[in-house]
């Protein structure tokens, strides 16, 4: 169970990852015992109001502590569809950790079926057919708060036809609870 008070602790952390790897270390307090405990995150990076990179995982493998900073790592640098983060963009760049429950399947007999099932602003969503895979956390809901579009949309992630429903597609399901660096936050340029 996170305290209330995570993301003083997550956000920091995350932002530390990444100004060390660029060179620019900074102190993130790493101490707390629930750090260790296992789970699941996404870390979204975005500048100016648009996504940056963005890099989660969605079934626990290691603590807390290390699947945040490792997806801190991955977002600023290994995001396929983003040139790695330079020293001259982290202060500019803010940073969202997002923490997974754990996955949950759904039942349906069909897309209206499932569509009629999703929980707009509250459920993340995992959809995969054969080796075609995509995620959308619960907060792309606010650019796409219809559930049809949002299917669409999660179905052209994967690399189909934004109407392609067959036999064998999987969907589940899941909450996060996140945490937005503040408008205000401390600079840390040198």
């Amino acid at each position: 169970m996170l305290p209330i008070d995570a993301g003083a602790t997550l956000l920091p952390i995350a932002r530390a990852t990444i100004a060390g790897a660029l060179g620019r270390p900074v102190a993130a307090p790493m101490d707390a015992p629930w750090l260790l405990e296992p789970g699941a995150s996404f870390v979204t990076l975005t500048q100016s109001g648009g996504l940056r990179g963005c890099m989660g995982t969605l079934e626990v493998r290691q603590s807390l502590l290390a699947d945040i900073q490792n997806n801190a790592l991955a977002a600023a640098f290994h995001d396929p569809r983003f040139a790695p983060l330079t020293v001259q963009e982290l202060e500019a760049t803010d940073i969202e950790v997002s923490v997974l429950s754990a996955l949950q399947p759904m039942r349906f007999g069909s897309e209206a079926d499932a569509l009629s099932q999703l929980r707009p602003g509250m459920d993340g969503v995992v959809f995969a057919s054969g080796h075609h895979r995509s995620t959308f956390l619960p907060q792309v809901w606010e650019q796409l708060p219809d559930p049809q579009t949002f299917m669409a949309h999660l179905k052209r992630k994967a690399g189909l036809a934004a109407d392609f429903w067959a036999d064998g597609i999987t969907l589940q399901r899941y909450t996060v609870t996140h945490w937005t660096e503040p408008a205000d936050r401390p600079s840390h340029a040198s």
